[in-house]
């Protein structure tokens, strides 16, 4: 005899957003499940929509006809090139040039000044902007660097920019971006730093000149996974990326970038973003989302 469905099993069976593919709720928790494993990422059922959005595209692509069929494709070794492509689908990738702009304010007339001095001397200046998207956010800091020190690439002054989606490390290198997206740079930086290249789409392309691209090295980075970085960083930018994980891998995040701040060294975190768990003992605020290492606390 057939025993009927308990609800839970019901429920989990159910469409859970409606449209050309069958999508479950037991289909959203494979994929949430699988993206807070390779990211750390915590999503919540109420984004369903758009996870059904952005990966009914991939369904097509690969000509599959349920989400049942992609998952159980991702779940597999054979499926590895396809997870990847399901993560950067998945992941927000929101940025704009000098992006709440205190914190630039604050790294060109607090932080930068001595660092920039040292470095003169023939000193090491690295700062890392983890989660760099498609390369606006250190691109602002080389701006920043450079209307301090325009011979900055002459010295041994180095941006990381690391990211977890693999598409945004590319179009980070490629350094071309539209007027549009320029906007908040001033025109003079933008003339000097940048050159303009055949509209895309009918709006002015511009690329990144040599001078401003020297001091960005991008490279692929899952800020839960291993980080081969072993020198210390004098500031730190993690903006708007961790208040998509839940509280302990937050405060796992910041834990790990502790012993990687340099003396005096700076975090900048997102405007709706605090820093939890034992790195909150470790650091004090010093100015808007703006962190540094107690005196003395250099490990």
């Amino acid at each position: 005899m057939t025993r009927p469905m308990t609800a839970a099993v019901s429920r989990e069976r159910r469409p859970l957003v409606e449209g050309e593919y069958l999508f479950t709720t037991a289909d959203f928790q494979r994929i949430a499940e699988m993206l807070h494993a390779d990211a750390g990422i915590a999503l919540p059922e109420s984004k369903a929509t758009l996870v059904y959005s952005r990966l009914a595209k991939r369904l097509r692509a690969l000509k599959l006809e349920t989400f049942d069929d992609y998952c159980a494709l991702v779940s597999t070794r054979e499926g590895g090139e396809e997870r990847g492509r399901m993560l950067a689908a998945l992941t927000t990738n929101v940025t704009r040039f000098f992006r709440e702009p205190h914190h630039f304010e604050h790294l060109k007339t607090q932080v930068l000044p001595p660092l920039l001095r040292v470095a003169k001397s023939g000193g090491r200046v690295r700062i890392w902007s983890a989660a760099c998207s498609s390369g606006q956010e250190p691109y602002s800091i080389g701006l920043t660097i450079l209307s301090l020190m325009a011979d900055a690439a002459n010295y041994d002054v180095k941006i990381l920019a690391s990211d977890i989606d693999p598409n945004m490390i590319a179009e980070g290198q490629a350094g071309r971006f539209s007027s549009s997206a320029l906007e908040p740079v001033a025109a003079a930086q933008r003339d000097r730093w940048f050159k303009p290249e055949p509209p895309a789409d009918g709006e002015r392309m511009w690329t990144a000149k040599d001078e401003l691209r020297s001091l960005i090295t991008f490279r692929q980075l899952n800020l839960i996974g291993d980080w081969p970085m072993k020198g210390k960083f004098q500031a730190i930018f993690c903006r708007n990326v961790v208040i998509y994980f839940n509280n302990e891998t937050q405060a796992a995040v910041w834990s790990r970038f502790v012993p990687l701040l340099d003396q005096n060294g700076h975090l900048y975190i997102g405007h709706s973003e605090r820093v939890n768990g034992p790195a909150a003992d470790r650091l004090i605020p010093c100015g808007i989302t703006t962190y540094t290492l107690k005196s003395g606390d250099v490990r």
